[in-house]
């Protein structure tokens, strides 16, 4: 019996003998942590401090894409939550991983992502011949490599980007600054776009804004939720695509790679992939190596 097991073991005696739960109880629990415990199994996760917050949160997208329901996959991290706190409380663990992951009173609800191979096929379908067509291109790029909200993207500024060093400054919601990395992919297609077609586009006019529309305006969240729906439906892809499910994608491939979890929430500037409530100061440089080597796209 591995070291897991005999975990799961002893943690199902104290709920039978301790709390005193009912036999139906115990086997829910029984069954919820065998099925964590084969998902560690197939991660090659040996010892139970190896499995942290992101590690928990990819197993239960993992229940929701198998086709578990909100209702069981927020039953699931009830006993998870329970089984965590078992391990802190006979100090086996000194932090409780699981306890980052919160539970809406609705239940457990996952967001919708995009594959990387889907994201690659939305990406493809802007014709970068033509100058709107590359401007729109560049802010798809963006959006994706750096986790934007669409009122972020918008807005971002003709100086917010920093191509050579490869950064977005990004004001987000309460007017909270963050500064996030973005790739190689992204940075030709930002090029491209300033060095061909914003120009053009501005008519010797000038705007602060990088993404500009008529008479140097920034596009406006309606006309690109229009552009992306309409690139949506000429990509194929039968998922609801939205530009929220494109930063939830952006968020999940990266912990899906390997990134840990407080580096992608310093990125987000958010917490809406977890939901969590902890925000913790990474430096710029190590951003930047992160996102090159876990975004698909870096």
């Amino acid at each position: 019996m591995s070291s897991l097991d005999i975990l799961a073991d002893r943690y199902l005696n104290y709920l039978t003998f301790e709390k005193g739960l009912s036999k139906k109880t115990i086997e829910s629990y029984s069954i919820d942590l065998s099925r964590y415990l084969q998902f560690l199994s197939r991660k090659k996760i040996k010892n139970i401090v190896d499995a942290d917050t992101s590690l928990i949160l990819k197993h239960l997208i993992a229940l929701r894409d198998a086709g578990l329901g909100s209702r069981s996959c927020a039953r699931h991290l009830v006993t998870l939550r329970g089984f965590y706190k078992f391990l802190v409380q006979e100090k086996v663990l000194e932090y409780d991983p699981a306890r980052l992951i919160d539970l809406p009173k609705s239940g457990l609800k996952l967001p919708d992502v995009l594959s990387v191979a889907e994201i690659e096929r939305l990406l493809k379908v802007p014709d970068t011949g033509t100058l709107l067509g590359k401007r729109n291109a560049a802010m798809l790029e963006l959006l994706y490599a750096a986790g934007l909200r669409v009122s972020e993207l918008v807005n971002v500024k003709f100086l917010d980007v920093n191509l050579e060093a490869g950064f977005v400054r990004v004001l987000g919601k309460g007017s909270k600054e963050r500064v996030v990395p973005f790739g190689t992919h992204a940075k030709k297609k930002i090029e491209d776009y300033l060095n061909i077609a914003r120009p053009v586009l501005l008519k010797d006019r000038q705007s602060r804004y990088l993404f500009v529309a008529r008479a140097g305006k920034p596009m406006t969240r309606q006309g690109f939720w229009k552009l992306l729906k309409e690139y949506a439906q000429r990509s194929g892809i039968k998922k609801k695509i939205t530009p929220h499910s494109i930063r939830h994608s952006f968020a999940s491939h990266l912990l899906e790679g390997g990134a840990d979890l407080r580096t992608v929430q310093v990125m987000l500037g958010h917490v809406d992939i977890s939901t969590t409530q902890i925000y913790t100061h990474v430096a710029r440089e190590h951003l930047r190596q992160i996102h090159a080597k876990y975004h698909p796209r870096g």
